[in-house]
C-alpha cells in the first residue's frame, strides 16, 4: 500500500498519519488487501487520530490497498453473478447480522426519528436532527402526499418515515422489514398511528395488502441485489396504482464491493450504478426527478459517529472495545468515502405514467 500520493506518513506528526502498533501490519495488507487493513484496526496494529480524513486521501489518491485485494473484490463480484446473494433465504442475514445488533446502540446513535439513512442539509439545518426531519419533509414533498393516501415502506426500519407520514400528512402506511429488532421498535414507536408493520421480504409482501397511492424505499436498495433489481422494481410496479408515485432513496456507486464491509458490516450489500437502476426500471417506470446530494452523508455519518461516541460509556460493558473500534472504522472510513465523492446519495422520483406537461420539481433548498 503506497501512501505518499495521498500525503500520508507512517508514523507522522498530522492526525491523517498512522501510527503503527503492530509491525506484522504491512504484511498483512498485502496478504488480504482492504479486508487485512479493516481488521488489523479492530486488533489495535494502528491507530489514525482522524480516520475519516485519512480514507478521504487515500480514496482521492487511489491509493491500492494491494493486488491481493483487487482480487478478493474480484472474487465477491463473481459470487455475486453466478448466486444470488440476496435470495430471500439469505436476505434475513443483514438483519440479524446489522440491524439486530442492538436498538440501544441505534437509538443512541440515531436522531430521535431513528432514520438510518442520509440526511439532508440543503435547507439550511445545522444540526443532525433538523436535517433528517428536512430529509423526511423533501421525501414527503416529492410523493405529494395528501391525508387518505395509502403508502408502502420497503425497508421502514423503526419506522421513522410511517410515523412522520402519518403525524403530519394523515397518511397510513405499511412498512416492511426483515429485522426483528426493527419491526418490535417500530411497532412500539408507531402506536396508536395509522401503521402496520410487517416483518417480512418485500417478495413475501400479499398481493390483497396493494395496490397503494406511493411507494417509498429509504437505504434499502444497497441490500436487493443484481439478480433482483428486475424483480424488485416488477413487484413495486404491481403494488403501484397507475398514477401513483415511487421514491427510491439509495447510496449508489459502480457495483462496489468490499471485502470487509461484506464480512462485518452489510454482508452481501452491494451499490447499484446508475447503469443499472435505469436498467431495471425499463418497461416499469419512468423518471420524474433525480436528486443528488451525497455531499450530506458526510456530516450525517460525522453526527452519527459523535452520538455513538458520547453513548460509549453506557454502551461499552455490552459491546467490547473490538466493537467498538469497528463501528468507529465503519462510520468514519463511509465519511471519508463520501467527502472523496466515491459514492453517492441519490433520490430518484418514479411513475408509471411519463412526466407530466405541468408538472413542477420540489424544490431542493
Amino acid at each position: 500500500m503506497q501512501l505518499r500520493p495521498a500525503g500520508i506518513t507512517i508514523n507522522g506528526p498530522n492526525p491523517w498519519d498512522i501510527q503503527v502498533h503492530d509491525p506484522r501490519l504491512f504484511w498483512r495488507v498485502m496478504r488480504s488487501g482492504s479486508l487485512g487493513l479493516g481488521e488489523a484496526y479492530m486488533d489495535h496494529w494502528w491507530d489514525c487520530e482522524a480516520l475519516d480524513e485519512f480514507f478521504e486521501r487515500i480514496l482521492r489518491a487511489k491509493v491500492n490497498t494491494g493486488w491481493k485485494s483487487q482480487m478478493w473484490e474480484a472474487g465477491l463480484a463473481m459470487r455475486h453473478a453466478l448466486t444470488n446473494m440476496q435470495s430471500i433465504a439469505k436476505s434475513g442475514i443483514v438483519g440479524k447480522r446489522h440491524y439486530d445488533v442492538g436498538n440501544d446502540l441505534f437509538e443512541r446513535m440515531l436522531d430521535p426519528s431513528m432514520m438510518y439513512s442520509c440526511a439532508y442539509y440543503g435547507r439550511g439545518a445545522t444540526n443532525l436532527n433538523d436535517a433528517q426531519k428536512d430529509k423526511l419533509r423533501l421525501i414527503c414533498e416529492k410523493l405529494r402526499l395528501t391525508r387518505g393516501m395509502r403508502a408502502l415502506d420497503i425497508g421502514c426500519g423503526w419506522g421513522g418515515f410511517a410515523k412522520f407520514a402519518a403525524e403530519n400528512y394523515g397518511v397510513e402506511t405499511v412498512g416492511l422489514t426483515i429485522s426483528e429488532e426493527q419491526a418490535v421498535l417500530a411497532r412500539e414507536r408507531c402506536k396508536g398511528l395509522p401503521v402496520t408493520i410487517l416483518l417480512k421480504d418485500y417478495r413475501e409482501l400479499p398481493g390483497e395488502l396493494g395496490p397503494f397511492d406511493r411507494i417509498v424505499s429509504i437505504g434499502m436498495f444497497e441490500h436487493v441485489g443484481p439478480k433482483n433489481y428486475r424483480t424488485y422494481m416488477e413487484i413495486a410496479a404491481k403494488f403501484l396504482k397507475e398514477r401513483g408515485l415511487f421514491l427510491l432513496h439509495t447510496i449508489g456507486g459502480h457495483e462496489t464491493f468490499d471485502p470487509w464491509f461484506n464480512k462485518y458490516i452489510f454482508p452481501g450489500g452491494v451499490l447499484p450504478a446508475r447503469e443499472q437502476i435505469e436498467s431495471a426500471i425499463e418497461g416499469f417506470f419512468h423518471i420524474w426527478d433525480w436528486h443528488n446530494f451525497g455531499k450530506d452523508y458526510d456530516p450525517t455519518l460525522l453526527a452519527w459517529y459523535a452520538n455513538f461516541e458520547r453513548a460509549w460509556p453506557k454502551l461499552k460493558d455490552k459491546y467490547g472495545e473490538r466493537f467498538f473500534r469497528m463501528w468507529r472504522y465503519y462510520l468514519l472510513s463511509m465519511a471519508g468515502g463520501f467527502r472523496a465523492e466515491k459514492v453517492h446519495l441519490w433520490q430518484i422520483l418514479l411513475a408509471k405514467q411519463p412526466v407530466r406537461r405541468n408538472y413542477v420539481p420540489v424544490r431542493y433548498w
